[in-house]
C-alpha cells in the first residue's frame, strides 16, 4: 500500500469515526438532536470521506495528490466556517441569540433552497444551545479543531506531499 491510498484510509477513517460518534453515541445514546448546523457540518464530513475513498481507490501521483488534496480542503474550509458561525452562536449573550426555527427537513420542504441556507446561517435559538461539553469545548468547537486539523493536513499535503512518496518503504516498486 502506498502513503497517500493510506493517508485518504485514514482520513476517511477519521471522519467516519466523528460521524459514528455523532449519530450512534449523541444521537442514539445521549438523545440530543442535531440542529441545521450540526447537519451541514456532518455533509461537510460526508463529502471529506467520499472525496478520500475514492483517492484512497485511484492512488494518485502528482497532481492528482493536489487535486484530491484540494477538494478536502475547500470542504474541511466550508466545514470550518459552519462550526465556526456555531461556536459565535454559541457565544452570543442569551439576550441577542435568535429565537428557534422550523427544522432544517421542514425548511427544505417548504422554502427554496437559497432561502432555507440563508435562514440556516443566519442561526436559531436551536443552534446556539450547547447540548454537550467534553473538556470545557461544545460540539461545535470540537468540530472546529476537527475541521482545522483537516485544513492543516490538507495544506500539508498539497505543498508538500509530493515529498512524502515512498514515505515508510510503502512506495510501489519501480518497473524496470
Amino acid at each position: 500500500m502506498t502513503a497517500p491510498r493510506i493517508y485518504y484510509l485514514l482520513l476517511a477513517l477519521a471522519c467516519g469515526g466523528l460521524l459514528a460518534f455523532a449519530i450512534f453515541y449523541l444521537e442514539g445514546t445521549l438523545g440530543l438532536e442535531a440542529c441545521p448546523l450540526c447537519i451541514l457540518q456532518r455533509i461537510a464530513y460526508i463529502a471529506i470521506i467520499f472525496v478520500a475513498v475514492i483517492a484512497c481507490i485511484h492512488d494518485p501521483q502528482g497532481l492528482g495528490l493536489r487535486i484530491y488534496s484540494g477538494l478536502i480542503l475547500i470542504s474541511a474550509l466550508i466545514g470550518a466556517g459552519i462550526a465556526a458561525r456555531q461556536v459565535w452562536l454559541q457565544h452570543l449573550p442569551a439576550d441577542q441569540v435568535p429565537e428557534c426555527g422550523p427544522d432544517l427537513a421542514y425548511m427544505l420542504e417548504v422554502f427554496p433552497l437559497a432561502e432555507t441556507l440563508k435562514m440556516v446561517f443566519t442561526g436559531t435559538g436551536e443552534c446556539a444551545e450547547v447540548q454537550w461539553n467534553f473538556l470545557t469545548l461544545s460540539i461545535a468547537e470540537w468540530s472546529l479543531v476537527c475541521f482545522a486539523i483537516l485544513v492543516i493536513f490538507s495544506l500539508v499535503h498539497i505543498f508538500i506531499g509530493k515529498n512524502w512518496r515512498g514515505s515508510f518503504g510503502l512506495d510501489r516498486p519501480q518497473i524496470p
